[in-house]
């Protein structure tokens, strides 16, 4: 396997440094690529976070594998793990590069782009070529939790094998969106999975581990490890929808992430500030909340609920 003229040979562990530019002072900028070997040949898949910088459990799943060693003896195959991606982002608590573009709707990039157009390219030509598959881990944005939750790319087999290998707690299909890297990987004929649990800037132990899990459970599928945590029952989600504040105020949410609903149920309730006003928010279906609002206080048409069934 070459990465930008870096050999690594079959047994050998490295860490690759991709140079992905230069901040204003100068200060040069790498993108960290750790690659695992077997001496057997099997798939290269690929584990990467930080895709946007201020997701920082998917940041935290790559380096616990890292850390941990999970691929430091792999039974066959290779693993490319990428903790960031977006190291522009991450170092400014960012979900975007500093000139406010986002990475993953820059794909597959321009060597002579805008700085999230090259960041991707970067990827796109070092990367791309050399895996079969990927499962790309994300998070809820700003005060948005996300339940543990596998998507996959809708009419894609091998996409959703992957998807329920993994068995999250929910499973969802869902297309693809022109300049993302699922949409670039899939033309190319190597699809990647997206991971989201919890949300940015925040650390969540339940989402950490479920991601942890779910890398077990594909890698010993495809024989790289030799035991992986049983797989749970995962919910098939077919259909979303959001409920919107229909008015501004202080939100509380009575339901949350995970639970089961039905159609007319109270889920949570918006206040004005003064006492004088509540707005009762309810389920439009029966479903499952697969995420939710943490802001305490809401604007008219502001995400309060993720639906799905």
């Amino acid at each position: 396997m070459e990465i930008k003229n870096q050999i690594i040979e079959p047994g050998e562990n490295k860490i690759v440094r991709l140079s992905v530019g230069r901040l204003p002072s100068d200060t040069r900028i790498d993108m960290h690529i750790h690659v695992f070997r077997s001496t057997e040949e099997g798939p290269v898949v690929l584990l990467m976070g930080g895709v946007h910088g201020d997701e920082i459990n998917g940041v935290e799943i790559i380096r616990r594998v890292i850390s941990t060693g999970i691929c430091d003896q792999l039974l066959r195959g290779s693993v490319i793990a990428i903790p960031i991606l977006n190291i522009y982002g991450f170092n400014n608590f960012s979900r975007d590069v500093p000139d406010g573009k986002d990475v993953n709707r820059s794909f597959p990039g321009s060597a002579s782009g805008s700085l999230a157009s090259r960041v991707a390219r970067i990827f796109t030509k070092n990367i791309l070529p050399l895996i079969d598959f990927g499962i790309d881990f994300h998070t809820g944005g700003r005060n948005n939790y996300n339940f543990p939750q596998i998507r996959f790319t809708q009419g894609n087999e091998t996409s959703n094998q992957l998807a329920n290998t993994f068995a999250a707690p929910f499973t969802i299909s869902s297309k693809t969106i022109p300049k993302s890297l699922r949409k670039t990987a899939i033309d190319a004929g190597k699809p990647i999975i997206v991971y989201e649990g919890g949300e940015n800037q925040r650390f969540d132990g339940f989402c950490i581990e479920k991601g942890l899990s779910g890398i077990r459970r594909v890698l010993t599928n495809h024989g790289m490890l030799s035991n992986a945590p049983v797989a749970e029952n995962s919910v098939y989600i077919e259909s979303r929808t959001w409920v919107r504040a229909k008015r501004p105020g202080m939100f509380r949410w009575w339901k949350q992430s995970g639970q089961k609903v039905l159609k007319g149920e109270p889920l949570g309730v918006i206040n004005d500030p003064y006492g004088q006003e509540e707005i009762r928010v309810t389920s439009p279906r029966n479903g499952f909340i697969i995420g939710h609002n943490n802001a305490p206080v809401v604007g008219p048409g502001d995400a309060l609920f993720h639906i799905g069934s």
